[in-house]
């Protein structure tokens, strides 16, 4: 109900949208009770008038072609000035007399003057009585036409909406009217439609329709109201409009429904209003809801790929496509998409060395489908980064890894094992790539300058093939991070283009760096004369190599004071200059290293936090979940070893079961899928019981030998998981 009041005092004095309001809502309004359907005649006949005015004016594209433009073009609209009716008025005054259309007048408000507390006092005489006639007066009154809702609900009816900061609409009374709705007889809930049961979504899909299709201008204020909205109602709204798409998509009772080709815009326009509602939470400081809220996990159920190609082929125009709103598209689809798009540049890359090797009349080798990676234990970067160089037209292909002098087939564990190693040696405090900050708990990149940034790239391609390959790293990178690696998300053509280079704030260093942010911080507050007290200029002091050395942020910066009026400037040039300029060049060649191998549109649809969970996995452990999908071969679940093995596990200290999953499965984090995509298994072992646990990584499995009891069952297993590197057999 508020989304509609919100949309009627929107609407309300653009045109005479009340008027002619006599048709009845017929074709796809034949799904609604017959009862119904004679109480929504108003709305229904106002919705109808308004779509055969558009069809008759050509002013709307047809149903099929509903064009729905990216949402970053609502979130990034530069700021409404307040006379911006005034102004389009005014260029329509500006026409020649011959050109002019007689504007309609301003309809007047019809005064309505009960109160929330008159309302509420209505409710209790008619819930003591049972006499309802004054509630359902009030609500056939109210919800008659738009003219009614802007005169019971606005706060001042004489004053028009004119900026993003007020919807002029008193929400407390909307929302009392709406709650007590669900506590009224049937025959004025059947009035009043929450849009919660399926036999009222043909009416809530032509509201969903009208503001889809009102103006940018139109959802630029609306995105700024929404996000005003309290955080129970908020999710509210989105939860419907997920529901809607929800049951359109694969609708329970089919016939409730009108037919699918006779409403092809319902999804469209749903989706479009849902984007609202995720430009509010993104305009929102904190966010109203989490980002993942917002996921479908219905979507995970349809042919994600044609939605993909369809995007890929048609943009944001002509055909609707759910990729169009990546926002809606969970995680776990988004991983499937990206994982296909990889497979099918494996395929075409594979078929393209054989088709070579059969023009040159050479015999075929299994090994030219693959990244074969060749390194030393005792030479593991160098190695790596020899490999990868040479072998630059093959990183889409998949990867296997062969450490030299050792025994094993790599089926998936020596590659998780080469990951682990390589980004262990590579983050090494006293290699000198990055720095970790104990206060963040992260990795940063070294400002150092060097002759040769290669092993920056090589960082990145590592990341590129993590993901390529759905192995999960240990790496600890601010989110700041990935948002960098996102710009853009796909690699511009003109090499001289910056890339890694993202907007930043004073929330992204304190990621990064808190003490300092906490100092840039203080500063911007610090309420006497900054000039006099601090005695700063706009220069920036770094230590390198036992050297202090100056950076002016701007031009002349070491003879620019900062003061009270200029300190805004200061922080943000100092933010920039730490997280973006004097680590360009060492960002800018992990960018390339990991768009090298993981170039893909698909990268578009990722939010920064999604890349991170792909890469990285999610750090949150939830061993009953384990518990619940672990399968068994030779045990089953209900023996005691499984039971010991259990309580043993589940009792471990957060570092213990750590260290389990490492040593089960090569990595101490969760997949996207969560624990039930780790098809984790322990095996029986007929070994004795003097001997350890045995893991076989490649299959995510370990082989237990049936201990005498839960105390020699936990001291084997603390040793196994302890001490599980370096054997180098799988």
């Amino acid at each position: 109900m508020l989304i509609f009041g919100l949309f009627a005092y929107n609407m309300c004095g653009s045109s005479s949208l009340t008027s002619d309001l006599q048709a009845s809502c017929a074709g796809e309004c034949s799904g609604l009770e017959r009862g119904a359907k004679s109480q929504f005649s108003t709305f229904s006949t106002f919705i109808s008038t308004i779509n055969q005015k558009k069809e008759t004016t050509g002013s709307s594209s047809s149903p099929t072609q509903l064009v729905m433009p990216n949402i970053k073009n609502v979130r990034d609209l530069p700021p409404i000035c307040l006379d911006v009716r005034q102004k389009q008025r005014i260029s329509i005054d500006t026409l020649p007399p011959e050109l002019k259309a007689s504007v309609p007048p301003e309809p007047v408000l019809p005064i309505r003057n009960k109160t929330v507390k008159d309302f509420q006092e209505d409710m209790e005489k008619a819930k003591s009585s049972g006499d309802w006639k004054a509630v359902h007066d009030f609500y056939l009154t109210t919800f008659d036409s738009f003219l009614e809702l802007n005169a019971a609900f606005k706060k001042d009816v004489s004053l028009p909406f004119s900026t993003i900061e007020d919807s002029g609409i008193n929400a407390k009374f909307v929302n009392v009217v709406y709650d007590s709705l669900l506590n009224t007889p049937q025959d004025i809930q059947k009035s009043n439609p929450q849009f919660n049961n399926t036999s009222t979504y043909v009416i809530y899909a032509h509201l969903l329709r009208q503001i889809a299709t009102l103006a940018e201008v139109d959802h630029h204020f609306l995105a700024h109201w929404f996000k005003k909205i309290s955080q129970k109602r908020f999710k509210q709204l989105v939860d419907r409009l997920l529901q809607f798409i929800s049951l359109r998509l694969f609708p329970a009772k089919p016939e409730e429904f009108p037919p699918m080709i006779k409403c092809t815009w319902w999804i469209p326009s749903a989706t479009k209003v849902l984007s609202l509602f995720n430009a509010a939470n993104i305009l929102a400081n904190p966010a109203v809801i989490p980002y993942t809220d917002f996921y479908n996990s219905t979507l995970d159920h349809i042919d994600l790929m044609e939605e993909y190609h369809n995007w890929q082929c048609y943009g944001n125009a002509q055909r609707f496509s759910f990729c169009q709103y990546p926002f809606i598209i969970s995680i776990a689809a988004k991983k499937v998409i990206i994982q296909r798009d990889s497979e099918q540049q494996m395929i075409s890359m594979a078929r393209q060395s054989l088709v070579d090797k059969v023009s040159r009349r050479q015999r075929p080798d299994m090994n030219m489908l693959f990244l074969n990676v060749k390194v030393r234990r005792m030479h593991l970067v160098s190695d790596s980064l020899d490999e990868l160089t040479r072998k630059r037209a093959d990183l889409k292909k998949k990867l296997k890894v062969t450490f030299v002098g050792e025994a094993g087939l790599d089926m998936g564990g020596l590659t998780k094992e080469w990951f682990l190693l390589l980004i262990r040696q590579i983050f090494h405090p006293d290699y000198g790539m990055f720095a970790y900050h104990k206060d963040s708990h992260c990795h940063w990149f070294s400002s150092f300058k060097c002759d040769n940034y290669s092993e920056f790239r090589l960082v990145g391609a590592l990341m590129g093939l993590a993901v390529y390959n759905s192995i999960t790293l240990d790496i600890r990178f601010p989110p700041c991070c990935y948002k960098k690696l996102l710009s853009p998300p796909v690699v511009p053509c003109d090499q001289n283009t910056p890339v890694g280079i993202s907007s930043v704030t004073l929330d992204d260093l304190c990621q990064v760096m808190p003490e300092l942010a906490h100092g840039l911080s203080e500063l911007l507050s610090y309420e006497d004369n900054v000039e006099e007290d601090f005695y700063s200029t706009f220069q920036v002091f770094q230590e390198e190599f036992g050297v202090i050395k100056s950076y002016n942020l701007k031009p002349g910066g070491d003879k620019i004071p900062v003061t009270n009026q200029n300190r805004k400037e200061y922080v943000q040039l100092y933010v920039d200059f730490i997280l973006n300029k004097c680590i360009y060049r060492q960002f800018a060649a992990f960018y390339y290293g990991f768009h090298s191998v993981c170039a893909s549109y698909a990268l578009m649809l990722l939010r920064p936090e999604e890349v991170e969970i792909l890469v990285c996995g999610s750090p949150e452990l939830d061993m009953y979940a384990l518990q619940r999908n672990t399968q068994y071969d030779g045990y089953l679940k209900t023996d005691l070893t499984i039971r010991y093995f259990w309580e043993v596990v589940l009792g471990f200290p957060l570092d213990l079961q750590k260290k389990l999953l490492h040593f089960a499965t090569g990595s101490d984090r969760v997949p996207v899928g969560g624990m039930a995509d780790l098809n984790f298994k322990i095996s029986k072992s007929e070994t004795s019981t003097d001997w350890l646990p045995v893991a076989h990584t490649c299959f995510n499995q370990i082989c237990l030998p049936p201990y005498k009891n839960k105390k020699e069952l936990k001291q084997k297993l603390i040793i196994g998981i302890s001490n599980a590197e370096g054997f180098g057999l799988e």
